[in-house]
């Protein structure tokens, strides 16, 4: 199996504070890993690695190639991000918020053709969400709205995909449904899927790893509910005392 993302000894944070040291491990693809840890732990600082919005000593390395000295062109087609917060405050149809999955193959000024919103619809459709194609995005719910943001990651069509928090403030049905809809975007899409969560409870029927940043020496470990269980009682125990 080969690994599609190395890390070796990353050390970052911010001038008044180191969040992250000395972290290695290796993730072979195509699987799913949790990026859990308390508040403060690093999770979101270890995505602004990958996105270069932080300065970080060490190596981090994907399909092979040290981060640093990707063409940013090469980089946008390896990687996709969802943030915690996605907003839209303007008047759109679910339709054309998807297509624009596709900007990263487009030239400057470049229209969306037929073919496009094709493909968009059929992600779309993949996902059951054909009924809500039509409808204004902003009059959606909020588990609605993050499957559709999520159907937009898919259009992107990257091999690493970052998502900070996807179930954020989501019902218990729609958790389910994300984590499920992530699992299956693993095994029948070969996608890599990096996901930071405080969602422990639906870790548990998860395939893939676990990776807890407040640990002081923190590796992957694979998803099980032994581990789920043992990982989840390390958090509720305390935060660590970093110096």
């Amino acid at each position: 199996m080969n690994n599609i993302v190395e890390v070796k000894n990353l050390v970052a944070g911010y001038e008044s504070r180191t969040l992250i040291r000395n972290l290695s491990f290796s993730i072979p693809a195509p699987t799913f890993v949790a990026i859990i840890g308390h508040n403060g732990a690093g999770k979101t600082t270890f995505f602004k690695t990958f996105q270069q919005k932080v300065a970080y000593q060490g190596q981090l390395h994907i399909k092979g190639h040290d981060l640093k000295t990707l063409p940013l062109a090469t980089k946008q087609g390896i990687l996709s991000y969802l943030p915690q917060r996605n907003t839209v405050s303007f008047s759109i149809k679910v339709l054309d918020l998807v297509v624009m999955g596709l900007f990263r193959k487009k030239r400057f000024f470049e229209d969306y053709t037929t073919q496009d919103y094709d493909t968009a619809a059929q992600v779309l459709a993949q996902l059951q969400l054909t009924h809500l194609q039509d409808h204004d995005f902003t009059t959606l719910s909020g588990g609605e709205q993050q499957l559709v943001w999520l159907a937009q990651l898919m259009l992107q069509d990257a091999a690493i995909n970052l998502l900070d928090e996807p179930t954020q403030q989501l019902d218990v049905y729609y958790k389910n449904k994300v984590f499920k809809l992530l699992q299956s975007w693993v095994h029948e899409n070969q996608k890599t899927v990096l996901c930071i969560t405080h969602d422990l409870h639906n870790l548990t029927t998860m395939e893939g790893y676990l990776l807890n940043l407040s640990k002081p020496e923190p590796i992957l470990e694979v998803i099980s509910p032994d581990t789920v269980l043992e990982n989840q009682a390390f958090l509720e125990a305390g935060r660590p005392v970093i110096l």
